[in-house]
């Protein structure tokens, strides 16, 4: 090779250099902050990659093992063998966490998953200091939370922010298909308004505290059994099953809480939890002093269990939650819901019949001959948006297939939610909706939370 060729390569490798250089060091538009990640959704939130999300992520927490667990996932992700990540975590320790957050402002977007209770003061500071905020799931734990997000949600319209939650059930495929079917009046007619013993909408959870996330037994800080910070199970899990009535009952409608949901019966009731079947979940050797009121007879009682009975524009609806401490063996999280049409009932079992997998059933309300024409026809239309369904007769009806494809699982769910966020603040573009939505959800979980504890 000549001294003219060498040159040449020599300055096309110093270039490759700078541009690699240029690279490293651009600034995408979004920087997130990770804000005392106490909950494994922090983590789920940086399973993937994201075109517009720099990989540096800035974390505020006090030193503590909830810390170590969430770097450890994190770190887990970036050396896995298929499609790792290339996080690079940036982390500040000290019992001012929050208040060095907040000066520096290394980032634009605050990630909130962790001890809810002080999430609610959180999400407000964090706003009225310029950052947007995506927070997990309960946003509030409280009447008191719930009267300090509705100030927060007129903070980021004042300040133009976006402040917006985590709601994964929206990605389920047999959900999503439950809800495309709703809106089919020939298939579905209309909505039933059902009554206080017979709703028309029930929506049913049930989770256990024992469980496999990314592979391994999650381990539970000490306080998620503590209803005070934690929140109880009325008021946690039970948000997702009152959005998905929101969602697939009024899809695209501003619910206003004052006139359109009426709370009108709920109730709450622990879980017993053994001090060995705590060890094993929080690797803790003793019951922490902030449990010791919750503790009878040597066993801890958790609030994690709850049931509503409410209206949403004249509809009645039951929302029930469960929390048991570990799953049979070869099942786990369950999903049981009801929507009664004038035309048909969509039924989402999750039970033995389905070897614990999510299935959607259609059942008419009649034995009209031109219903299963008009089912199957229907069924074709969806399948241009989704290639892959149909259906099949059943003993009382049909059921929807659904090809693996689209089981992504639930871990999947928080990048889908993360993207829709996402684009919402790059386009500020968030339907009109969807604040009127976390409102009237919120409203109705703390509203229920006061009826419950009253009893």
């Amino acid at each position: 090779m000549n001294r003219k060729n060498i040159l040449t390569l020599l300055a096309l490798l110093a270039l490759i250099s700078c541009n690699n250089d240029k690279m490293k060091n651009e600034v995408k538009p979004v920087r997130l902050v990770t804000l005392d990640p106490g909950h494994f959704h922090a983590a789920l939130v940086q399973k993937t990659m994201y075109d517009d999300v720099d990989s540096t992520v800035h974390v505020y927490a006090p030193e503590s093992n909830d810390l170590q667990l969430h770097l450890d996932r994190i770190n887990g992700y970036n050396t896995r063998r298929e499609n790792p990540t290339h996080w690079n975590e940036e982390v500040y320790k000290g019992d001012d966490f929050f208040e060095k957050m907040i000066a520096e402002k290394k980032g634009n977007v605050v990630v909130l998953s962790g001890n809810n209770h002080k999430k609610s003061e959180y999400i407000l500071k964090s706003l009225q200091s310029g950052f947007n905020v995506l927070a997990d799931k309960p946003m509030v734990i409280d009447s008191k939370g719930f009267e300090e997000l509705k100030h927060a949600f007129d903070i980021a319209a004042k300040n133009n922010l976006l402040l917006y939650d985590i709601m994964t059930e929206r990605f389920e495929i047999t959900s999503i298909l439950q809800k495309e079917l709703a809106i089919m009046p020939e298939v579905f007619g209309e909505l039933q308004k059902g009554t206080a013993t017979d709703p028309s909408v029930v929506m049913e959870s049930v989770h256990y505290f024992y469980k496999y996330i990314s592979g391994n037994v999650v381990v539970r800080p000490g306080w998620f059994m503590d209803a005070s910070q934690q929140g109880e199970g009325i008021i946690d899990v039970m948000t997702h099953l009152v959005d998905l009535v929101q969602w697939e009952c009024f899809p695209e409608q501003a619910l206003d809480y004052n006139k359109d949901i009426q709370v009108t019966a709920a109730r709450r009731w622990p879980t017993a939890m053994n001090l060995s079947e705590f060890k094993i979940i929080t690797k803790l050797d003793n019951f922490p002093d902030y449990l010791k009121n919750n503790i009878k007879d040597t066993v801890l009682q958790v609030y994690s269990n709850g049931e509503i009975n409410y209206q949403v524009k004249g509809v009645h609806a039951r929302t029930y939650v469960v929390w048991n401490y570990k799953a049979p063996e070869g099942t786990g999280d369950t999903h049981h819901s009801i929507l009664k049409g004038t035309k048909a009932t969509l039924e989402i079992r999750q039970g033995p019949d389905e070897q614990f997998k999510p299935v959607l059933y259609i059942e008419a309300a009649t034995k009209d001959t031109a219903y299963e024409p008009t089912l199957t026809g229907k069924i074709k239309e969806l399948q241009s948006k989704y290639p892959g369904i149909g259906i099949e007769k059943t003993k009382n009806g049909w059921k929807i297939t659904i090809p693996e494809k689209y089981n992504e699982g639930h871990e999947a769910h928080f990048a889908r939610v993360t993207e829709i966020f996402l684009e919402y603040l790059k386009n500020k573009n968030m339907p009109a909706w969807e604040v009127p939505g976390m409102l009237a959800k919120y409203y109705t979980t703390t509203k229920a939370l006061e009826i419950a504890t009253k009893k």
